[in-house]
């Protein structure tokens, strides 16, 4: 099976930066087209302003800023590898859904993902993307540990 377009999360973090030689060898081999998404969650009580009348709240222009300055972080490590990709900042409630929702829209036939490795109380609170990911999505999941 070859994969065409492959969706890559990140959230900022070094270590879902630990992808990208993964990434870069499977999109070489396959030809395939990459895509890496960062997303901005809205607390929908915080954020009501800006759902309605655009991008008006300075807190959540900050974390637009950082958001695109983590995508363009990755974008070069990316470059630096030898592959070209590009990017997208998504805006949802939900990362796991926000995520599931856009690999629907982008068409993405895989999707590679780092994980924290967390367990116990903290993967309780915190919760594990990756395995939403896994559960909810109809494509193939790659979860790169490290």
């Amino acid at each position: 099976m070859a994969y065409q377009n492959i969706l890559v999360p990140v959230d900022g973090s070094e270590t879902s930066l630990n992808v990208i030689n993964h990434v870069v060898e499977l999109a070489k081999a396959f030809n395939s087209k990459v895509t890496v998404v960062q997303v901005m969650t809205l607390d929908p009580y915080i954020a009501a302003e800006y759902l309605a009348s655009g991008p008006s709240n300075q807190l959540i222009e900050r974390a637009k800023n950082f958001i695109q300055d983590n995508l363009n972080t990755a974008k070069t490590k990316f470059a630096e590898a030898g592959l070209d990709v590009e990017t997208k900042l998504l805006e949802g409630e939900s990362i796991p859904r926000t995520i599931a929702k856009a690999a629907d829209e982008l068409g993405s036939d895989a999707l590679v993902i780092s994980s924290h490795g967390r367990s116990g109380l903290k993967k309780m609170i915190m919760g594990s993307v990756a395995q939403s990911l896994l559960t909810e999505l109809q494509i193939p999941v790659v979860v790169i540990k490290q």
